[in-house]
């Protein structure tokens, strides 16, 4: 097997990769009829309400994230997994329901993007934890860049096929759709070899909230990459607003709203396999994809036509999933084993947790000053983001002047930090 795919060799990886890419076509599927049910069905094209719904259903993985940290590395993640992929069924189906028997209002909506926030708040990091306990250490970086190409894949169809069918047979179906789409990866969940999942590290004492932000606080390349994860994620990565807002401007319905977001998918499904023939996580890449990441961002808001700004997305696309790939696999690979729960509820946490500190901020803007500054503000914040970032290397020591006047970035000092864990108090 190619070494882009190599992970897909492990039979757990193999069936979690097909459950997770089914049931990621459901969620998009469902993201895209979301907000264009509050956007176009219960208000009149208000773009904060739509922000109000994604702060909404971010909100809990940062508000939870000691409680959700500490649940992934203390409690069997394949359990957790199970509840919680069963609890977004229900609250698909019920949603569903409600939208088809006419019974859905804006309140309501709020009440169920609160509940899929609540329960996304622990799916989120025992999911990304949870591939780390499929493959060896050495596969983690390639087999979380393979989680986003599934991811990203099932980006390029759920939209487009939402948007056309939103139009033939409107939003409630797209819920139900996505409801029965979990029991894929339920199904992959019930039918992995246990005995082939990787050891856990053992955990002296009682594990404690604490250890995983005590940890973070001795790695200050790590409090770097979350910087640039939440200043990108809180102002950069609003697409429901700025495809939605940008497709009423240039007079496009809900299957143009859909196509907006696949395009964007295509991007980011290349970016994903570039990533996963990577053999690891590097900083500069990351710095790169958020310097590139403004270009296309400030590309896209002057675009004067649809085909054009559609254009433009798969740039936005690819940068994201650079930025995005690299940080959860640099995390992934650097963190010591038995806080890589905690670790990673962090990461969930300030990636998500920034939508309800962006989302109503760019909602607003979108409304008030039109989408397109709205998109501008993004670029300011990935501009800012990268600023940091370079700050920090040359302040860190980390970059140094190569041969024939060429500079040369260490990357090898980061992971040295981790060779001292974090020490268990005993009876504790």
């Amino acid at each position: 097997m190619s070494t882009m795919f190599r992970s897909l060799g492990v039979f757990n990886y193999r069936i979690w990769f097909i459950g997770a890419l089914v049931s990621n076509i459901g969620a998009w599927m469902q993201s895209t009829a979301q907000s264009w049910v509050v956007l176009t069905q219960l208000t009149d094209g208000d773009a904060g309400a739509v922000g109000l719904t994604m702060a909404l259903q971010f909100g809990p993985p940062l508000l939870l994230v000691g409680v959700t940290g500490w649940a992934t590395d203390r409690f069997d993640r394949r359990h957790i997994l199970l509840v919680t992929q069963s609890a977004f069924l229900v609250l698909a189906a019920t949603i569903g329901s409600l939208i088809l028997a006419g019974l859905m209002t804006l309140p309501l909506m709020y009440a169920f993007a609160l509940g899929l926030g609540l329960v996304a708040a622990f799916d989120n990091p025992a999911r990304q934890a949870f591939v780390s306990d499929l493959v060896t250490r050495e596969n983690t970086s390639n087999a979380v860049a393979l989680n986003s190409a599934s991811f990203n894949g099932a980006r390029m169809i759920g939209p487009a096929v939402a948007g056309v069918f939103i139009v033939l047979v409107g939003t409630g179906w797209m819920f139900l759709v996505n409801a029965l789409t979990f029991l894929a990866t339920i199904g992959a969940l019930l039918a992995m070899r246990r005995s082939e999942l990787t050891p856990r590290a053992v955990t002296h004492g009682r594990s404690r909230l604490a250890d995983g932000f005590r940890y973070v606080a001795q790695r200050p390349d790590l409090i770097v990459v979350f910087i640039v994860v939440f200043l990108v994620g809180a102002f950069g990565m609003n697409f429901p607003i700025y495809a939605s807002t940008m497709a009423l401007e240039f007079g496009a319905g809900a299957d143009g709203f859909g196509l907006l977001n696949s395009v964007l998918a295509i991007g980011s499904l290349t970016g994903a396999l570039l990533a996963a023939r990577r053999d690891r996580a590097r900083v500069r890449v990351m710095i790169a994809g958020v310097l590139g990441f403004a270009v296309a961002s400030a590309v896209s808001s002057v675009m004067p036509t649809y085909a054009l700004y559609a254009l433009t997305l798969v740039f936005t696309g690819f940068t994201v999933v650079t930025i995005l790939s690299t940080a959860n696999g640099y995390v992934q690979a650097t963190t010591d084993a038995h806080l890589r729960g905690r670790v990673l509820a962090i990461y969930v946490a300030i990636l998500l947790g920034g939508t309800p500190v962006g989302a109503p901020i760019v909602g607003w803007v979108a409304d008030e000053l039109g989408p397109r500054v709205a998109i501008q503000l993004g670029t300011l914040a990935a501009l800012i983001a990268a600023g940091i970032a370079i700050t920090w290397l040359v302040w860190s020591g980390r970059l140094h002047r190569g041969t024939r006047l060429r500079l040369r970035l260490d990357e090898t000092r980061p992971l040295s930090i981790v060779t001292q864990p974090i020490t268990q108090s005993p009876g504790r």
